[in-house]
């Protein structure tokens, strides 16, 4: 059974394409005869609140959405994190990286005006990798805190993503526990994934360039390989990706502007590639004419006479 998932962020109430996203997931996951979970990916406790997680489950309840199980919080999950990255440190396969994001960005560039080029164009340049006992000391020393990164091959891998099709990515020496202490989200996700039984996973296409790491870090941790489909990102209507500055992007926003959940239902069904001439009162009343293959690979516009744009 391929039991499918939805893992909001609760930084924020849930959006237009944070609750097309999970519809897509839904139903892929119901459609098949699997349990569909919920999880919240809550690691950052700064920018994370409880009352957007429980906006989003009153979200997804309004629109049929339910799910199997309990929710699980990534912010109670740090042992399993923690034993993944000890057993990774243990087989030499992490190693303390001392660089920035600035660093790391300015050294990518100079890689690839280089006369012979870069390896990966882009990829982190393997700065920190043979660093010494002494070198760490020093940049330790100088109150450098460092993040730990995945020791790979620096290559690519290629997989079959049920949307997009055949996609081949880079895959360097990613971070996978960032110097403040916290797991990565690249490690987190794929140790939750494993963990809950996670078979189908769906979300945005903007997370697709990533997903090779998250191969190899499954290959490495000896984790299941998982299903994928990246589904396209919803934009407003100037064409840029959907957010809080486009109007009435939230259903409580929609609400107030006069549309109803049924009334939201209707026009994600639609932008799925369901046509739909009645109200919708149900996530479930979609299923019998739900496929996958008919939907559009190309970013999904809002109408702008549903959401308005704020000047």
């Amino acid at each position: 059974m391929a039991d499918g998932r939805y893992a909001p962020s609760p930084t924020a109430s849930l959006h237009l394409g944070n609750l097309r996203t999970a519809l897509l997931a839904w139903l892929l996951a119901r459609s098949e005869g699997s349990r569909f979970l919920l999880r919240s990916e809550d690691l950052d406790q700064q920018a994370c609140r409880p009352e957007h997680e429980a906006s989003a489950r009153r979200d997804l309840a309004a629109l049929g959405i339910d799910h199997d199980g309990v929710e699980v919080r990534q912010s109670e999950r740090h042992d399993l994190y923690r034993a993944a990255i000890e057993r990774l440190l243990a087989d030499d396969l992490a190693y303390p990286c001392y660089c920035t994001r600035r660093e790391v960005l300015a050294e990518a560039a100079a890689s690839a005006s280089a006369p012979n080029g870069p390896v990966l164009v882009g990829a982190y340049p393997g700065s920190c990798r043979a660093l010494d006992a002494a070198a760490r000391a020093e940049r330790e020393s100088a109150g450098r805190r460092p993040s730990l990164r995945l020791r790979t091959d620096r290559t690519e891998r290629t997989f079959v993503d049920r949307v997009h099709g055949s996609f081949t990515g880079a895959v360097d020496d990613f971070v996978i526990r960032r110097a403040d202490g916290l797991p990565a989200y690249n490690l987190a996700v794929v140790v939750d994934d494993a963990e809950m039984g996670v078979a189908e996973v769906v979300r945005g296409d903007d997370i697709l360039p990533t997903t090779p790491r998250q191969l190899v870090l499954q290959e490495l941790l000896g984790l299941p390989a998982l299903s994928y489909a990246h589904v396209p990102l919803v934009i407003g209507p100037d064409g840029e990706r959907l957010a809080k500055r486009h109007g009435a992007v939230s259903l409580e926003d929609l609400a107030a502007a006069g549309h109803d959940a049924s009334a939201v239902l209707g026009v994600l069904a639609r932008s799925i590639g369901i046509d739909v001439d009645r109200p919708v009162a149900h996530a479930g009343d979609l299923l019998e004419r739900f496929d996958l293959t008919r939907l559009d690979r190309s970013p999904w516009m809002v109408p702008d006479a549903l959401v308005g744009v704020q000047g």
